[in-house]
């Protein structure tokens, strides 16, 4: 089942919007719920986790 929802992403350029929106659909459609919502509270509420994964995937 499909839903659709329209949502404001902030990002410098239209560009960028459009990468974050497709990769947010990409991680929405290969993530459980739960896996998804797990994600989301360890980038809210956990910085250290946040940064070490950041550093795993080399963007620091």
């Amino acid at each position: 089942m499909t839903h659709q929802y329209d949502f404001i992403i902030e990002a410098p350029t239209e560009k960028e919007a459009e990468q974050k929106i497709n990769a947010l659909a990409m991680l929405a459609s290969k993530l459980k719920t739960n896996e998804l919502v797990k994600l989301a509270l360890v980038v809210e509420k956990d910085p250290v986790t946040t940064r070490l994964a950041k550093k795993f995937l080399k963007l620091n």
